[in-house]
């Protein structure tokens, strides 16, 4: 089965898709270390950001809600798996923090950080798959949504489980 892929569009997708908006983002933030109008381009990017994201997932999600429908026995069984890996990161964001004594905000950071997973990025690979393999993306979009729903919850979770502590004098 692996020697059928054929590695041109898995290249396509890493380069229009990841590789060049990450050179872009990184010469925009070097833009902004060096000019005060690059500054106005990292706020302008920053500002951005949610909108854009936004409509990434509208975009995403409405390609492939289709075929998420047709499949959708499938892929619910994995959904409790990923709602098993949103409740573990919590104890293990929370241990990594501590062994690297980090306070409050950076502990939630590491939580959120490693309850999601960055399936956008991987996305454009599985949609590269030939169509035997369509299921892959599928399964991506499936995580995506598990995740989003999970972060929703950690927004609210979270912050009584990982709480300011009061300086000590």
């Amino acid at each position: 089965m692996v020697s059928a892929i054929d590695p041109e569009p898995f290249i396509e997708a890493l380069i229009v898709l990841i590789i060049i908006p990450l050179v872009l983002a990184a010469l925009t933030q070097k833009l902004a270390e060096r000019r005060r109008t690059g500054r106005t381009v990292m706020v302008t990017m920053e500002r951005s950001m949610v909108p854009l994201m936004m409509a990434t997932l509208a975009v995403v999600v409405g390609s492939q809600i289709v075929g998420v429908g047709q499949e959708i026995m499938s892929l619910l069984a994995l959904v409790p798996l990923y709602v098993a890996f949103l409740i573990i990161m919590v104890p293990v964001g929370i241990a990594a923090a501590r062994i690297f004594r980090l306070d409050v905000g950076s502990t939630r950071a590491v939580v959120f950080s490693g309850a999601t997973r960055n399936s956008l990025v991987v996305l454009p690979l599985a949609l590269a798959l030939p169509e035997p393999l369509a299921l892959v993306a599928l399964v991506v979009v499936t995580q995506t949504l598990v995740e989003l729903i999970g972060i929703i919850v950690y927004v609210k979770v979270i912050p009584h489980i990982i709480r300011l502590q009061p300086e000590r004098v």
